[in-house]
């Protein structure tokens, strides 16, 4: 029923867009461009969809008089023939309508227009309320998502409030615990210092009874001395009276009596060496045994073979074949020379953690066998010797107040950079009898040992002297290796040093630069015996004092030393000749 609804529409639309074409006199092809709309052809045709054409038929002929019965309700068929009629002069245009359409009134075409403007506002009412419902939705689900977030906030809230109040227990905790642990500290630093203060009574004591018995044994040295050489100096009068006839005409010079002929005794003792660091702390410890309290332990816990005094227990050659568990807490020293002890596990140390003093000399240890965490409990340890094992490289972890380390008569390959860090307080390092060379040894080994006073590195294979040596170095011993030449570099950052040993090596007089040591100003001994020197060295410190040449193949020595000889040996302390 609504084609002829839209028939209507468009034959009124017809009807407006003429009148209009009419008032306003539009060119041709204006009305071209109407018709072409009105008839749905062109680009302005309706959305509503395309209308049936009217079938025109076009005659050629003279112009149709309008006949006098057309009906009031056809006078728009005639006003569109009149307008064709026009703008075809020389054809007749009659209008052919597919149906019969009844003509409808005004007041059904208003009906018309007010039912579609009815639809149109029930239309967009509906399309009104679709999009409030839309917009309802999105609210409802924007306010169920900030619903959300409000409660994930809520619970983050709560979350973060648990793990403040958690982590300010903890806080109250750790506090107690520091102060606990301050205290006991302060108990014990107490203790200690009260213990401390027995021992420097009883450590003066003991020094003082041992310097009057030093003072007592230096006076009956002196004494002694004085008359060695009172009578070598008679000795030698006699001897350079013998001489006199055998010197050559140069006066430079003199020539040594024949080495088939008979030696002069040794008149003079030998140097005496100064006893080290580690060695007096040895005396002020056994004298401070008398002081130590009592330590009572059961028996069944000490290894068969091995004796407990005070805070030592010695188990040497006590043929253990494995570490002893010990629990000991007092025990201060701790012996197992001579045994077959193969390794050190982690928890060795666990029952005797105030060591001071360990002895491993002589057993069947091996770099892998010593756990890396063994020693690492131990904080008072002070000395440690492993001589006479199996071991290939510097054991991990020594506890930083280890002050005496041993390690002679091993295999160690090689020193790493890092094989002596945190070991800032050691004074004495013994690496003798090893695989040491200046090829394996870290030109930065020695860097952290920022108190090392006394190196020993005998019987090595090195062919110079190892680099980087610490400022601190007091005494150096280089023996029995292969030391070929001394460059002007290697001892100028040790200007403390005191004595150096190079006997039995591969030295002469043209191999040490002049400038090796001769700046030195605490340099007193030098020991170069048995080695390849035909004369005597040139530029010696000023300072020195002892001059070790036994063992070469000097067979003349220049005027000039021999006054400095005498002239040293009258100056000499008679303790230092």
């Amino acid at each position: 029923m609504r084609w002829w609804l839209v028939a209507a529409c468009l034959w009124l639309l017809v009807i407006l867009t003429l009148s209009e074409g009419q008032a306003t006199k539009k060119p041709h092809n204006v009305d071209r461009r109407e018709k072409k709309k009105r008839d749905g052809h062109g680009p302005g045709r309706a959305r509503s969809g395309p209308s049936k054409p009217q079938k025109i038929r076009l005659l050629p002929g003279p112009t149709v008089p309008e006949e006098p019965g057309v009906q009031q309700g056809n006078t728009v068929f005639l006003d569109s023939y009149k307008n064709l009629q026009e703008q075809h002069s020389s054809y007749n245009v009659i209008p052919v309508p597919n149906d019969p359409v009844t003509p409808l009134t005004q007041e059904e075409i208003q009906k018309i227009i007010w039912r579609e403007e009815e639809e149109h506002r029930e239309e967009e009412e509906r399309l009104k309320k679709k999009d409030e419902a839309r917009k309802m939705r999105r609210k409802q689900r924007k306010g169920q998502a900030e619903k959300q977030r409000k409660i994930v906030e809520e619970k983050r809230r709560e979350e973060e409030e648990a793990l403040r109040l958690q982590v300010e227990r903890e806080e109250v905790e750790w506090k107690r615990l520091l102060e606990e642990e301050d205290r006991r500290r302060q108990e014990k630093r107490r203790q200690d210092e009260e213990d401390r203060k027995q021992k420097e009574a009883a450590e003066r004591e003991a020094r003082e009874a041992e310097r009057k018995l030093e003072e007592e044994r230096r006076w009956q040295e002196e004494r002694l001395r004085e008359e060695l050489l009172a009578f070598a100096r008679g000795e030698e009068e006699e001897l350079h009276e013998e001489v006199e006839e055998e010197v050559w005409l140069r006066g430079d010079v003199f020539v040594m009596p024949d080495k088939d002929a008979e030696e002069e005794p040794d008149l003079l003792p030998a140097p005496i060496p100064r006893p080290s660091a580690a060695t007096e702390d040895e005396l002020e410890e056994a004298e401070e045994e008398g002081e130590e309290k009592e330590v009572l332990v059961n028996r069944a816990d000490i290894p068969p073979g091995c004796d407990i005094s005070d805070v030592t227990l010695t188990c040497d050659n006590a043929k253990l074949t494995y570490f002893p568990p010990l629990s000991i807490p007092e025990l201060k020293s701790l012996s197992l020379e001579g045994n077959n002890i193969p390794s050190i596990p982690a928890e060795a140390f666990n029952g005797i953690p105030n060591l001071e003093w360990i002895n491993l000399k002589t057993n069947k240890l091996t770099s892998d066998s010593i756990d890396p965490k063994a020693f690492k409990g131990l904080k008072m340890l002070r000395r440690l010797y492993l001589d006479g094992n199996l071991l290939e490289s510097v054991p991990a972890n020594l506890p930083p107040t280890l002050q005496e380390l041993k390690i002679s008569e091993n295999k160690l390959r090689g020193i790493q950079e890092n094989s002596l860090e945190d070991l800032s307080s050691l004074v004495t390092l013994e690496l003798e009898g090893n695989l040491l060379s200046e090829g394996n040894v870290n030109a930065l080994a020695f860097a952290p040992l920022i108190q090392l006073s006394y190196l020993r590195l005998g019987r090595n294979h090195f062919r110079t002297v190892p680099q980087g040596l610490p400022k601190s170095l007091l005494e150096l011993y280089l023996e029995n290796n292969l030391i070929e030449e001394i460059s002007e570099t290697v001892f100028n950052q040790t200007q403390n040093l005191n004595v150096v040993s190079l006997r039995h090596n591969r030295l002469d007089e043209t191999k040490i630069a002049p400038l090796a040591w001769f700046s030195h100003r605490n340099l007193e001994s030098i020991d170069l015996s048995h080695n390849d020197f035909y004369l005597v060295p040139s530029y010696l410190p000023r300072c020195l004092v002892h001059l070790v040449l036994l063992g070469n193949k000097i067979e003349r020595i220049p005027g000039m030393w021999t006054v400095l000889i005498k002239h040293l040996a009258d100056k000499a302390d008679p303790q230092q000749i």
